[in-house]
């Protein structure tokens, strides 16, 4: 969506990757900062039933794109536990980063993959958000079951993840597609 934004200003390619990394960052600090709010407001339980860092991830792939929506998703679990863990609580936990780094990767590449469908129909934000959270959640479920012989991740207990964040992923699929909706709308309307 924010390419066809910097390609109707006619952007230069230097602004571009400016502007892309200025929001990309923007969207990772919020991935870092919000699982901490959460977790402060609702104890370590309110992370796995919000699922508060895949929201900006959501929100990062339709905006951006799959390819930096694929860098955000990665970047955002990893940098998280790089910071939180010189605090002493690293988060997500280190037996969960490699899992999670792919979840979130799958999501914000599948919604990432609608960025331009939602730039010419914002109501595309839903079902991207839909497939993003249904492939990541299957790819998460799916590596567990692989490595589950080496990993005390097995494919029930992530079942359990997935019974215990359905409320958060509920929320996100309405809150994610209203807030690019809107952020669309800002967008198109300023360009008038």
């Amino acid at each position: 969506m924010i390419d066809q934004v910097l390609a109707r200003h006619n952007a230069t390619l230097r602004v571009k990757v400016a502007v892309k990394t200025l929001i990309s960052v923007g969207i990772i600090a919020l991935a870092v900062i919000l699982p901490q709010l959460v977790h402060l407001a609702l104890g370590a339980d309110g992370g796995m039933k919000w699922l508060p860092m895949y929201l900006p991830v959501l929100l990062g792939g339709c905006l951006l794109g799959w390819m930096w929506g694929l860098g955000v998703g990665i970047l955002s679990p990893a940098i998280s536990f790089a910071i939180t863990s010189l605090a002493g609580n690293p988060m997500p936990a280190a037996i969960r980063l490699p899992y999670m780094i792919v979840e979130l990767a799958v999501f914000a590449a599948v919604s990432g993959l609608f960025s331009h469908r939602i730039a010419e129909n914002g109501w595309m934000a839903f079902p991207a958000v839909l497939l993003a959270q249904v492939a990541g959640r299957l790819v998460f479920l799916l590596i567990a079951a692989i490595f589950q012989s080496v990993s005390p991740l097995s494919a029930v207990v992530v079942w359990s993840q997935i019974q215990t964040g359905l409320l958060g992923l509920v929320l996100q699929a309405v809150l994610v597609p209203f807030m690019v909706m809107g952020l669309r709308l800002l967008l198109k309307n300023n360009k008038e």
